[in-house]
This record gives C-alpha cells, structure tokens and sequence, in this order.
C-alpha cells in the first residue's frame, strides 16, 4: 500500500520537470523516474540503466569546440589550454587609453612650471631684468593733498566740523506762524537732506532762515544731522 502512495508522487516531480538532461546521467529525469519507479513497484526494468554517481562524476570533459567555447570533457592540461587560448583572444580587443595632452593656453602663466622657465630663462637672465627694474625704479614723495576748489556752494562737511550743538538745540531765533507745517511744505522740495542743508546755507543760514527750513533754530535744516561728520573725524 505504501508504494502505492509513492506512485502519483513520484509522478508529479517528474511532471514538473521541464529540462530534459542528457540521457543516462543526471537525476529526476524522466528515464531516472522510470527505473525508480520500477524498482518501487518489483517490477523489472527494460530501459538503458542509468550510470551511479561516482561513474558519473569520473567521465572526463571533452575538448574544446572550434568556435572556441569550452565544452565538457578533456582532462586538465585541456582544462588549462582552453583558458589560455580564450585569455589570448580576449586580450586583443582591448582598446589603450589615449594620454591626454595638456592644451597650451596663453591666457594662464607658467611661471611656477619649473621645467616650462627652466627652459626659456637662466639665472644670468633673471639677473638682468632685476637690475633692469631697479634702473626703472621710481620713489614718488608723497605731497600735500590739493584743496578743494571752490564752486561757490557752502561747504556741509566742514559746517558740521564747525558746530557742537545737538539736533534740535536751539541757537538761532525764528519768528512767524505754522512754520512746522512750512518747513515740512518746503523741505518737500529737496531729494536729500544735505540739499536742503546747503540751499538753508546758500540763503543767510544759519542765522536766518529766508526760506523756512529750520523752524526750531538749531542751524540744521530739513532734518539735516552732521552727527556722521563727526564721527568720521573721531575715528
């Protein structure tokens, strides 16, 4: 009853089994499964026996093929030829790397390429251009620097240097109505500050103020601060 459990198994694997081997050798072939199955049921077998394992494994590898594919059988020396022949014929399709020569580029110097100076100077020619640039070789005495010319504008910077008080400390009387909503109407008028400060200059500033642009009498006009001046002069 047992072996007859074992039949439908045994075929199965064999049916699953897609590759068919090279007759005689091999195991779970077909002709493998055939015998087993026969040796299972006590009945006897009249196909080709298969070879054991051990005879199986001590057949020699047959030689090489003339397209130069190794196939089996042959012995070692075999083994060993074929290899050296198909390194031999792989060798020469190998393709040199071509060395990259550096392109000459007269917008980079050389000069820390000892063997490209090396080649057009000496130390006698170094010698000669040194002394050569001593002979050229001026000293230019530093001289006063040149005053400002006049333009006929009041000078800002050198206001500021003049004056000490703060913005917003009243010197210099103003007398009228709103001139708070006027200086702001009239300082409108200018792109910066230091405009506004030389024109208030320009018109009888700082102790008169024709054209309202320091209402509280400190001698700045429009907001003008000569604070930066200062501090330039102290740094």
């Amino acid at each position: 009853m047992r072996n007859l459990l074992l039949i439908p198994v045994i075929g199965l694997i064999g049916a699953c089994n897609t590759v068919a081997p090279v007759e005689g050798t091999g195991f779970n072939t077909p002709q493998y499964q055939a015998q087993r199955e026969a040796e299972l049921t006590g009945q006897g077998y009249t196909g080709n026996p298969l070879l054991p394992p051990e005879e199986v494994s001590q057949q020699p590898l047959s030689a090489q093929d003339p397209q130069g594919a190794v196939s089996v059988g042959g012995d070692s020396a075999d083994i060993a030829n074929q290899t050296a022949a198909a390194l031999a014929s792989t060798s020469g399709q190998s393709t040199q790397t071509a060395l990259v020569q550096p392109i000459s580029n007269p917008g980079i110097s050389d000069e820390q390429d000892f063997t490209a100076v090396s080649g057009r100077r000496s130390i006698e020619s170094d010698a000669a251009l040194i002394e050569q640039n001593r002979q050229t070789y001026e000293v230019v005495a530093p001289t006063a620097v040149p005053a400002r010319g006049q333009d006929g504008q009041p000078n800002i910077v050198q206001y500021a240097l003049n004056t000490s008080n703060p913005v917003g400390t009243q010197l210099y009387s103003r007398a009228g109505f709103n001139l708070e909503a006027k200086a702001q109407r009239n300082c409108s008028r200018f792109t910066s500050p230091d405009q506004a400060q030389i024109e208030f200059l320009s018109s009888g500033g700082p102790q008169r103020d024709r054209k309202g642009l320091d209402p509280d009498g400190d001698g700045y006009a429009c907001g003008w601060d000569p604070s930066p001046f200062r501090s330039a002069i102290n740094n």
